[in-house]
C-alpha cells in the first residue's frame, strides 16, 4: 500500500512540474491553505513518519485537482450567464497554463474554445498546443482549439486538421443540469401551485419555463436604462448599440460595426435582425457559443430522452419550431441540430414531434453521405419500413427537401469559391458522389416501399415528386449529375391506373430528355474528355425507358423493345388485343378520357367504341387530352415522339455522332 501511495504521489509531483520553464501556474495554485498547527505537527513528526508526509501531500494534490476540475466545469456551465466576458478573457494566459495537466486539459480546452479571440492566438501558444497533440495524440478537445486557432491565424498552423465542424465537447452531466434548473426555480420565486410529492429521484423543474432566453444586451449597463440618460450618452459611454433599440434593417446596417451580441446566445433565435447579423459577420467565436448553447438546450429539453419529460412536450415542440424558422430564414442548417439528430434518433419512436424532427433532417448541412448513412439514414430506414404509409410519405418529402438544400448549397459554393476551400469535400467529384448516393438510397427506399404498400398511388405521388427534383439537376443547378429512377418506380408509374401519375411520369421523362441533351451538347462543344462526362450506360438506360414508353403509349408495341416480355406470357393474361391495351386510347388510366371524348363528339350515342379513335380523330383526341390539363403528356409527345409515317422514339445517341 505504501509503495502504491509513493508511486501515485510521484505522478502527482511530475504532473505539477510539467512546463515549469514557461508557466508556473500549476496545481500548486489551487492548494488549500494549511492550518498552522497542522504544519507544525507535520514538521515536528516529518522525520519520524516520511510515509505519512507522502500520503498527506498526495491527498492535498488530489483535492486540489478535484477543485480545479470543478472550477473549470462550473465556468463552462455558467459561461452564457456571464455578462462581461472581456474580464474573464484577461485571465486567458492563466487558463492556458493549466493545459499542461492531463486531467484538466479537456475542461480548459472547452473554456478556451469559448473565450478565444483573434488577439489571443500567439505563436508560443500554437507551439504549446502542437506539443500537447504530439504527446497526447489527436484528442477532440485539442483538435477543436487548434482548428479555432487556425481559423484566426492560418499561417501559424501548417498541420492538417479535420475541417468538418463537429461537437467536440461533452454536454454538462445530469448533476450540473439539475443544479442549474434548481437555481432557475429559486430565482423565479415560489411556485404558483404546491409541489407534488415525488416518489423516487426526479429533476427539479420550474412549472413554467422559458427555453429561449429574453434578449438582453451584455454591454448595456443599468445607467443606460435610466430615463434621465439619453441614448447618445449611453452610446458614448458603452461604445456599442443596445440590442433592445434595434428595430429595423436600415438601423442594423447603420450600427453593424458597434453591435455586441448578448451574453445568452440563444436569444438571437427570436430576432431576425440578429440572425441577419450573425449570418453576415460570420464571427467564429459567436457561432461556437451559439452551437454550444443550442446543443446543450436540445439535449436537456428533448422529451424522449426521459419519460418524465413528456409533460413539457408542447414547450419542446415550440422550441423546435423556432429553430426550424431560424434555419429557413438563414437557409442553412445548424451543426448542433445535426448532432442532436444523430444522438436522439435511436430513442425516437417516430411519432413524437414527427413534423419537427423530419424538418430538422431536411436541414442537415451537406456532408459525405458515407459518414451520414450509418448515423442517420440506416436508423431512419428501420422506422421507415415498419411505419405507416403516411410516415413513409413524410420521410420522402423530408428527403426531397434535404436534396434541394444540398443542391442549392453546392450550386452556390462550387461556383463562388475554389473547391479546395470547401469545408466538406475536396473535389467536385466527391460532392457529386455524395448527392448521387443519396438519390440511389431514396430509390432503394422507394422501391421497397412500393412493394410493402401494394403499389400505392398515394405513395407513388411522393416518390415522383422526389424525382421531379432529381431530373433537373443538370439544368436547374448547373451541376454535372443525372441519375435516373430505378425500374421498379418507372414501370409502376407506367402501368398505373391513375392518369395524374402517368402524366407526372411523362413530365419527368421530358425533363430527363432535356437535361441529357444539354449535357451531350456541352460535351461536344468542349470536345474534351472530362471527369464529369456521363457514361454511355446513363444514355442507354434512358433510351431503354423511352422506348418502352413510346411502345406502350404510341406505337402499340408494348414490351417488344426496352423491357422484353414473351408474347406467350402476354397472351396468357387474357387481355384482348393486348398490344393496344396500353396506348393513349386504351390505357386504363386514359379510358375515362376516351369515353368522354367520344360522348362529346356524339352525345346521342348510347354505346361507344374507343377503337374508333384513329386517323384524324387520334389527333383531335390528343388535343382533347392536352386541354384536360395533361401537360406532362403533351411535353413528352412533342419532345420524344417523331410523328411521321414511321413513328419512332426520339432517343439520345450517346456515341460521338450526336
Amino acid at each position: 500500500m505504501s509503495s502504491q501511495k509513493r508511486g501515485k504521489n510521484v505522478q502527482a509531483q511530475n504532473r505539477t512540474s510539467q512546463g515549469s520553464n514557461s508557466f508556473q501556474t500549476t496545481l500548486s495554485a489551487w492548494k488549500v491553505k494549511q492550518d498552522p498547527s497542522n504544519s507544525k505537527s507535520i514538521s515536528k513528526h516529518g522525520e519520524d513518519n516520511p510515509v505519512g508526509n507522502y500520503e498527506h501531500a498526495d491527498d492535498q494534490a488530489e483535492d486540489a485537482l478535484q477543485m480545479a476540475v470543478l472550477f473549470y466545469r462550473w465556468l463552462v456551465a455558467m459561461f452564457d450567464f456571464i455578462d462581461h466576458k472581456e474580464q474573464i478573457n484577461l485571465l486567458y494566459g492563466f487558463f492556458f497554463a493549466s493545459l499542461q495537466d492531463d486531467a484538466l486539459c479537456p475542461y480548459v480546452c472547452h473554456l478556451l474554445y469559448l473565450l478565444t479571440k483573434k488577439e489571443n492566438v500567439k505563436p508560443f501558444r500554437v507551439r504549446k498546443l502542437l506539443d500537447l497533440q504530439a504527446k497526447m495524440g489527436m484528442q477532440p478537445h485539442l483538435q477543436a482549439l487548434l482548428l479555432l486557432y487556425k481559423f484566426f491565424a492560418p499561417a501559424l498552423i501548417s498541420v492538417s486538421l479535420p475541417v468538418r465542424k463537429k461537437i467536440y465537447f461533452k454536454n454538462s452531466e445530469n448533476l450540473w443540469k439539475t443544479a442549474l434548473l434548481a437555481v432557475k426555480q429559486r430565482n423565479q420565486g415560489p411556485s404558483p401551485e404546491p409541489l407534488k410529492l415525488m416518489l423516487g429521484p426526479a429533476n427539479v423543474r420550474p412549472l413554467k419555463r422559458v427555453i429561449i432566453p429574453v434578449l438582453n444586451s451584455s454591454s448595456c449597463t443599468k445607467e443606460c436604462g435610466k430615463k434621465e440618460m439619453s441614448l447618445s450618452d449611453c452610446l458614448n459611454r458603452s461604445r456599442s448599440f443596445p440590442l433592445e433599440q434595434l428595430q429595423s434593417f436600415p438601423q442594423l446596417l447603420q450600427n453593424i460595426h458597434c453591435l455586441e451580441l448578448p451574453s445568452q446566445m440563444g436569444s438571437v433565435l427570436n430576432n431576425s435582425l440578429l440572425l441577419h447579423y450573425i449570418n453576415c459577420v460570420r464571427d467564429e467565436p459567436v457561432l461556437l457559443r451559439f452551437y454550444y448553447w443550442l446543443s446543450q438546450t436540445l439535449q436537456e429539453e428533448c422529451i424522449w430522452y426521459k419519460v418524465n419529460n413528456y409533460e413539457h412536450g408542447k414547450e419542446f415542440t415550440n422550441f423546435l419550431d423556432t429553430i426550424i424558422r431560424a434555419e429557413c430564414f438563414l437557409q442553412e442548417g445548424f451543426y448542433s441540430c445535426e448532432a442532436f439528430l444523430y444522438k436522439s434518433l435511436p430513442l425516437w419512436d417516430g411519432l413524437c414531434c414527427r413534423s419537427q424532427f423530419l424538418q430538422l433532417v431536411s436541414w442537415i448541412p451537406f456532408s459525405s453521405f458515407s459518414e451520414v448513412k450509418p448515423l442517420l439514414f440506416d436508423r431512419l430506414a428501420q422506422l421507415f419500413f415498419t411505419s405507416t404509409i403516411y410516415f413513409k410519405c413524410s420521410v420522402l418529402q423530408s428527403l426531397k427537401e434535404l436534396l434541394q438544400n444540398w443542391l442549392l448549397w453546392l450550386s452556390m459554393d462550387i461556383h463562388m469559391k475554389p473547391v479546395t476551400n470547401s469545408p466538406l469535400e475536396t473535389t467536385l467529384g466527391g460532392s457529386m458522389n455524395s448527392v448521387s448516393k443519396l438519390i440511389h438510397y431514396v430509390g432503394c427506399l422507394s422501391t421497397t416501399a412500393m412493394r410493402l404498400e401494394s403499389n400505392s398511388t398515394f405513395l407513388l405521388h411522393f416518390i415522383l415528386d422526389f424525382y421531379e427534383k432529381v431530373c433537373d439537376i443538370y439544368i436547374n443547378y448547373n451541376l454535372p449529375l443525372v441519375v435516373l429512377f430505378p425500374p421498379g418506380i418507372f414501370y409502376s408509374a407506367l402501368l398505373s391506373l391513375d392518369a395524374s401519375i402517368l402524366n407526372q411520369l411523362c413530365f419527368i421523362m421530358h425533363r430527363y430528355h432535356k437535361n441529357l441533351t444539354a449535357a451531350k451538347k456541352n460535351e461536344l462543344v468542349q470536345k474534351t474528355k472530362s471527369e464529369f462526362n456521363f457514361s454511355s450506360k446513363t444514355y442507354e438506360e434512358f433510351n431503354h425507358y423511352l422506348t418502352s414508353m413510346v411502345g406502350c403509349l404510341w406505337t402499340s408495341k408494348p414490351f417488344e423493345k426496352g423491357i422484353y416480355i414473351d408474347t406467350e406470357i402476354l397472351e396468357n393474361t387474357g387481355v384482348a388485343e393486348y398490344k393496344k391495351s396500353l396506348n393513349v386510347v386504351h390505357h386504363p388510366s386514359f379510358l375515362s378520357y376516351a369515353v368522354s371524348f367520344l360522348l362529346q363528339e356524339s352525345p346521342e350515342e348510347r354505346t361507344v367504341n374507343v377503337s374508333s379513335i384513329r386517323g384524324k380523330k387520334w389527333s383531335w383526341y390528343l388535343d382533347y387530352l392536352f386541354s384536360q390539363g395533361l401537360q406532362g403528356l403533351k411535353l413528352f409527345i412533342r419532345s420524344s415522339v417523331h410523328r411521321s409515317s414511321v413513328t419512332r422514339a426520339e432517343g439520345i445517341n450517346y456515341n460521338n455522332q450526336y
